[in-house]
């Protein structure tokens, strides 16, 4: 397997430890440096993992860092990655992408002219849940896919995040904040998405922070916060989305997938993991042993995948579904806006399936255990 994937990560807010515990379970990947505006919470952060804190310009100028993990906010992804990509590194970005398409673009051009890499979150599909699914739909468990329902109903983040100010800004919202595990598992089961049609409500003009030193002030909301959607997938399959903020609790499954012959439930796609059930027809529920997918997988398994590649620059994660899914979400809020069904520009290539792999062997050939996606079991 080689040396190690060489990581600089900037952004040291919440969502890096997930990252950075992920990175510990694995010698494919090794840490270089930290980065953060806040150079305290770098110095906390990179404390408690056990590696150096950088400001940005050195890190991004170490000579060891081969990609960046850009965790910082959607504002800011197009800038570091932009910078990350001038020093000659590979960008990985915390979803979305960035926070337009057009800035999305940007970057990946970039990428393009100076020969580096650009992958995106979510790896969440690069799972057992997800990838299993996607082996079931793939071998016939419900014959053609033919239509989908994927919904997201919370309350809201302020209710836990003590700075869930950018939540609620231009490139938040539940659709771009939700919507890219949602999408993105929808195009690895159904494909590329053609077109859409929207609706949109934003029902309050402000949210109450639940807790933090901060608790009791209100954030003002500049974006939509409930999104519902009609999405085609060039297969013919029609998926119906409801991503909210505005919906205290629901009973809905994550994603539903329905064929001509029985129904797939697919599990919660912001996990790695899960319960995939199918239903054919005339049969009763039945759960699928994980047939697929990197087992035990955390955030961070895109860049453990660029690390298995022969270019160590490849991923599933790809930069191609990410801009896709982006470009996706922000026709929505268009047809939304306008009324209308609107066609996507884009689309991309749906990765190959991840065979069923153990993450804590990676790095270790003696160990690792792979095996090929296998037919729906009884």
């Amino acid at each position: 397997m080689g040396e190690p994937l060489r990581v600089g990560v900037v952004g040291c807010g919440v969502i890096s430890e997930a990252y950075l515990t992920t990175a510990a379970r694995t010698s494919e990947l090794e840490i270089v440096a930290v980065a953060d505006l806040d150079r305290t919470r770098a110095d906390a952060t990179a404390a408690r993992h056990g590696v150096r804190a950088l400001d940005l310009p050195a890190l991004l100028a170490h000579d060891d860092v081969e990609w960046v993990l850009d965790l910082t906010t959607p504002a800011a992804h197009e800038e570091v990655a932009l910078a990350a990509i001038a020093h000659g590194r590979s960008v990985y970005n915390e979803k979305p992408l960035c926070a337009t398409v057009e800035e999305a673009h940007r970057v990946v051009e970039a990428a393009r002219a100076a020969g580096v890499a650009v992958g995106g979150a979510p790896d969440t599909v690069l799972g057992t849940g997800v990838q299993t699914a996607r082996a079931a739909v793939a071998s016939g468990a419900i014959g053609r896919p033919v239509a989908a329902t994927a919904t997201m109903a919370c309350g809201g983040h302020e209710a836990w995040h003590p700075q869930p100010d950018f939540y609620y800004a231009p490139g938040g919202g539940p659709l771009l904040d939700m919507g890219p595990y949602y999408l993105t598992t929808l195009v690895h089961l159904l494909g590329p998405v053609t077109a859409v049609q929207g609706l949109a409500t934003r029902p309050r003009t402000h949210r109450t922070i639940g807790q933090g030193p901060r608790a009791g002030e209100q954030v003002p909301v500049a974006v939509a916060t409930h999104v519902t959607a009609l999405v085609e997938h060039a297969s013919g399959a029609v998926t119906t989305l409801l991503m909210s903020f505005d919906a205290p609790a629901s009973l809905a499954r994550p994603i539903e997938v329905h064929g001509e012959e029985g129904s797939l439930l697919v599990p919660d796609p912001n996990r790695f993991d899960g319960e995939v059930r199918v239903h054919a027809r005339g049969d009763e529920w039945r759960t699928l042993p994980a047939s697929a997918g990197y087992r035990d997988a955390g955030r961070g398994v895109g860049l453990v995948d660029a690390a298995r590649s022969a270019d160590r620059r490849t991923t599933r994660a790809s930069a191609d579904v990410a801009l896709h899914v982006l470009d996706t979400m922000e026709t929505v809020l268009r047809a939304a806006d306008a009324g209308t069904r609107l066609e996507v520009a884009s689309t991309c290539d749906v990765p190959p399936l991840v065979p069923l792999t153990d993450l804590d062997a990676l790095g270790r050939p003696d160990m690792a255990r792979t095996t090929p996606p296998t037919a729906v079991a009884s």
